[in-house]
């Protein structure tokens, strides 16, 4: 073997020891670039088995609460208080189903860039916190002015995060046009 041969070190598939995809690897680390690599695609795999768990819980809980819903409408006398809460229930496994699905395009994203990204994150949240509000405004007593109150405030703090994201991300992104 030549001595420039020995300089290289090459992960399977050619993507350079550390670094990373068409750079030149880490001088002084030799030999790490291959567990590095498998250990990459094992997280992918995990991660895309945790995306497909995520799909089939949200299919499952979406068909359950739309038969849930059908039942109760079939099943029970229907009246005003009966609809609200079949409807109640229904909205509120819709809302959870949002959130998984909103998490599942956290892992997709998660997959394409490997980088974690906030905004999905922050959309979670407010989707969670609309959730417990309209949870929490149809039960029949109704919370006091405090626990409303906070939760509005986290309406608002994730709405100004959600701003604030999309700025700095704007901010970072050298190709994006914009003042």
């Amino acid at each position: 073997m030549d001595e420039a041969a020995d300089e290289r070190v090459e992960a399977p598939g050619g993507l350079g020891g550390l670094g990373g995809p068409g750079r030149p690897p880490r001088p002084g680390i030799r030999g790490i670039g291959g567990p590095i690599f498998v250990l990459e695609h094992a997280q992918d795999l995990v991660t895309v088995v945790v995306g497909l768990a995520l799909v089939i819980l949200a299919a499952i809980l979406l068909v359950s609460g739309i038969a849930d819903f059908v039942h109760v409408l079939l099943s029970t006398r229907i009246s005003d208080k009966s609809v609200v809460a079949a409807a109640t229930t229904l909205l509120d496994e819709v809302l959870l189903v949002l959130i998984l699905v909103e998490v599942v395009h956290t892992v997709v994203l998660s997959l394409r860039s490997h980088r974690l990204v906030a905004q999905p994150f922050i959309i979670v949240g407010l989707v969670a916190v609309i959730r417990k509000i309209l949870f929490v405004l149809s039960e029949e007593k109704l919370p006091g002015a405090p626990v409303l109150a906070l939760l509005i405030a986290m309406v608002a703090v994730f709405i100004l995060g959600l701003i604030a994201v999309n700025r700095f991300d704007r901010a970072e992104d050298p190709d994006s046009a914009g003042p």
